[in-house]
């Protein structure tokens, strides 16, 4: 199994015959108030509905049972902090086989639990990314478990990849769809089955302008790394990986920046008149419309709601 640096959409079709054997096909909702709000037709695709709450069980389950037998039967490993963790240990739960997620001691207590209740060997750390590589690097010696990096993968892109493609089967031709960008594996694979089945719609991200690096990458035609990150959107913090970047380099038509106040006034505004709870990460596409960043009037626009996973205890409202 040796597979090319970046998917092709067949490589999304054979993820999405996996990801629907496991995953939910996440139900998409309209809101009449909101589309007289930003003047749009918009149509939100509930990953928040996901398995594990979050897009990510996608990528994580498409890497998962994509391994060999033989692969399989050594484990998995990541570190992660969040949604990712959770992801990879439910597929590797599902699959019978062993997951070891390496986690900052200072990850959220909700976060913590749901990886151990899922069933996954945590190995806490640092909260240093120099901390996180050196000990997944020794559990990985030591296990010969496969790594599945949270973004940086071709297998977890390919399976992020088909929520846009279910996005575009059940509803039919876009102007836009926009998606959220931390690492750039949602992006990614958004990018990819849109332009497949819709080359002549526009691909937009939105990124906290307190957490720009990948905007300043795609300005800059190279990676420059995130450094100290200070948002709300604790989902958006990491860098791109490089073959995220790839993609969003040839495939993305424009990634924008918007305020912390106008992400808590989108999540805001989804929560009160959707009835759904969303985590702040899957507010930033929302928000770079209200903030007038992507004129939308009159258009048909797709946005994937990343997940909704979040604190209640510490809401922004």
């Amino acid at each position: 199994m040796n597979p090319g640096f970046i998917p092709e959409f067949t490589d999304i079709e054979a993820a999405h015959r996996i990801v629907a054997k496991y995953a939910h096909h996440t139900p998409v909702l309209t809101s009449k108030s909101i589309n007289e709000i930003t003047g749009g037709n918009l149509f939100f695709k509930c990953e928040n509905f996901q398995k594990v709450g979050a897009f990510k069980f996608r990528g994580a389950c498409n890497a998962v049972f994509s391994l060999s037998e033989e692969d399989a039967q050594k484990g998995v490993a990541t570190h992660s902090s969040g949604n990712h963790a959770a992801a990879l240990a439910l597929a590797a739960r599902m699959r019978g086989i062993a997951a070891h997620i390496v986690m900052p001691d200072n990850s959220p207590e909700i976060k913590k639990k749901a990886v151990a209740g899922y069933g996954a060997k945590i190995t806490f750390c640092e909260p240093t990314l120099a901390a996180r590589e050196s000990t997944l690097a020794k559990i990985v010696a030591e296990t010969s478990a496969t790594e599945i990096h949270p973004y940086n993968n071709f297998f977890v892109i390919a399976g992020q990849a088909t929520a846009a493609k279910e996005l575009i089967e059940d509803f039919g031709e876009f102007d836009v769809i926009m998606a959220p960008v931390g690492g750039g594996g949602l992006l990614g694979g958004t990018a990819i089955s849109t332009k497949h089945l819709l080359p002549e719609c526009k691909v937009i991200a939105a990124e906290p302008a307190g957490a720009d690096d990948a905007f300043r990458s795609f300005q800059a035609k190279k990676i420059i790394p995130s450094v100290s990150p200070k948002t709300i959107a604790d989902g958006l913090l990491t860098s791109l990986g490089e073959r995220n970047f790839a993609i969003i380099s040839e495939k993305v038509d424009d990634i924008v920046t918007v305020s912390e106040q106008n992400i808590v006034a989108a999540m805001r505004m989804i929560w009160e008149r959707m009835k759904i709870i969303i985590e702040p990460s899957s507010a930033v596409p929302l928000a770079a419309i209200l903030e007038g960043k992507v004129d939308i009037q009159n258009q048909k626009v797709g946005i994937i709601l990343s997940g909704g996973n979040l604190d209640l205890g510490k809401l922004p409202f």
